[in-house]
């Protein structure tokens, strides 16, 4: 936390009441970085993980601007989120609604897995904010039934994983269509990465760089560690002991794969073990009565892949398993991050078998931290742990030449929504 005040950061009397309300007591970091900036009209790239207050950090300056500027006639979305998913989505509508309770502007979400009456009110009545996944909404621009000339303000949440889901070509698409917006603000737990890099430079105009890491006293409350598999028989061993014990009050134990969680939480409750799962394009009510269950306590024990977890703010998790390593690093900074919250302490164990070993290396690299090697008595494991090669990376086609690079690929321009917005008209007009 800052030692400034909302006040301070000149927001509007009515967003001040809303914060109070809503239980924010002072700007955290990213919050006091972003808000002066954004509301000078910069364009920013910040590096935000979970849990840092990034929401806030790009809602408040796009609630302000609409105060600033309010509307003179009935129209579209003045300012579009985009975010990897529906969980997410949800969230940051909640938010906008919320801090924007005493004013009659208009926040609608647009996402997948949600019948398509329900997105009426954003296509076709005045809105302002409309938070929105990106497949979806590309798909109601191809029919051509959303407007995107009057975005004045593009917002991005959490590029890292709209880039590792594969939406990139689609938010690059919708950037076009928003052409003539004023700013663009892109948030990513991590700015690393030659497709995110390259990315930002394809869309943001001289952008200030904002970081708002979580503190270290935050880091060290997760508590890390993994225990050594033989085999997948020995790791389901592994995982059944580790639930049973009484410190285990709640846990989300992350598997790969949609069929792999299937297989995993029924031999889970075969064993006695209640679990809710949450997996990728899953109806919506299904998703929330699993999380109503875990949240309110009728089951302890969560089983989710990587891209149902994404955006979910889970209370009081005591522990994170990785059943399954996750593919990259910055996944597993991620996934251990749902436990250890709001000042309490948190544990992440990751079950690892002999081909899991090179990403361990990864991980350790990656958060400059070795995991510590543990062992359960009755379950010691027979093998020794397995050595990681190391390997150079190759530059060269094999005689000796340079690889030929790949051509780059000419970039999607879509040239529906010709002409300009009228409220770029009336500004010119003015000037």
């Amino acid at each position: 936390m800052s030692s400034m005040t909302f006040e301070q950061l000149e927001l509007d009397p009515i967003l001040v009441r809303a914060l109070a309300r809503m239980g924010y007591a002072r700007p955290t970091t990213i919050q006091s970085q972003v808000i002066p900036e954004a509301m000078s009209g910069r364009d920013i790239m910040a590096s935000a993980p979970t849990g840092t207050g990034k929401t806030a950090a790009f809602l408040l300056p796009a609630c302000q601007h609409l105060l600033d500027f309010p509307r003179r006639q009935a129209g579209p979305a003045r300012v579009l989120v985009l975010t990897p998913t529906r969980e997410l989505a949800k969230q940051i509508a909640d938010d906008a609604k919320a801090m924007l309770k005493e004013t009659g502007l208009r926040v609608e979400t647009i996402t997948g897995g949600v019948n398509a009456e329900k997105h009426l009110p954003a296509l076709t009545k005045t809105t302002d904010i409309v938070v929105a996944t990106p497949g979806r909404l590309l798909q109601y621009i191809d029919e051509e039934s959303f407007d995107s000339r009057d975005i004045e303000m593009l917002i991005l949440d959490e590029a890292d994983r709209m880039l590792d889901m594969g939406f990139i070509q689609d938010v690059d698409r919708i950037a076009a269509e928003a052409r003539w917006r004023r700013q663009t603000m892109l948030f990513s737990a991590t700015l690393e990465g030659r497709g995110l890099t390259k990315f930002a430079a394809d869309i943001l105009k001289e952008p200030v760089e904002l970081s708002a890491e979580p503190p270290r006293s935050e880091r060290k409350k997760i508590n890390q560690w993994l225990h050594l598999a033989d085999d997948p028989e020995h790791k389901f061993a592994l995982l059944t002991h580790l639930l049973r014990q009484p410190d285990v009050t709640r846990s989300i134990v992350f598997v790969k794969t949609r069929d792999r969680l299937m297989e995993l939480a029924s031999r889970l409750q075969q064993e006695g073990l209640d679990n809710a799962w949450l997996r990728g394009e899953m109806d919506q009510d299904k998703r929330f009565e699993a999380l109503r269950r875990f949240r309110n306590g009728k089951v302890n024990i969560l089983v989710a892949t990587d891209v149902a977890a994404r955006g979910i703010d889970l209370p009081e998790v005591s522990h994170v398993i990785n059943y399954d390593m996750p593919r990259t690093a910055d996944v597993y900074v991620h996934r251990i991050g749902r436990t250890g919250r709001a000042g309490r302490k948190g544990t992440a164990i990751s079950l690892v078998e002999a081909h899991d070993m090179a990403m361990v290396v990864k991980v350790e690299r990656y958060t400059d931290q070795k995991l510590k090697r543990r062992v359960i008595d009755e379950l010691r494991p027979k093998h020794k742990e397995a050595a990681v090669a190391v390997r150079k990376k190759k530059d060269t086609d094999g005689k000796g030449k340079k690889a030929a690079q790949p051509k780059k690929k000419a970039r999607l321009r879509d040239q529906k929504a010709k002409g300009q917005p009228r409220w770029l008209k009336d500004k010119q007009d003015k000037e």
